[in-house]
């Protein structure tokens, strides 16, 4: 009985405004979405950014 490892992939952050994909990260697989509040150079404000794998 061996563990599964699970790779980290590449998940990127969209602005939910403008579709930007302005962020990414490297996160296991599993769990919620992602939702957070960060800074859009084109606004030029913080807006939401969501998950999206590409």
């Amino acid at each position: 009985m061996a563990k599964s490892k699970k790779k980290a992939e590449t998940v990127f952050l969209v602005c939910e405004e403008t579709g930007d994909y302005n962020y990414t990260l490297k996160r296991k697989p599993g769990g919620e979405k992602l939702r957070l509040k960060k800074y859009s150079p084109r606004l030029r404000r913080h807006t939401w950014h969501g998950e999206k794998k590409k």
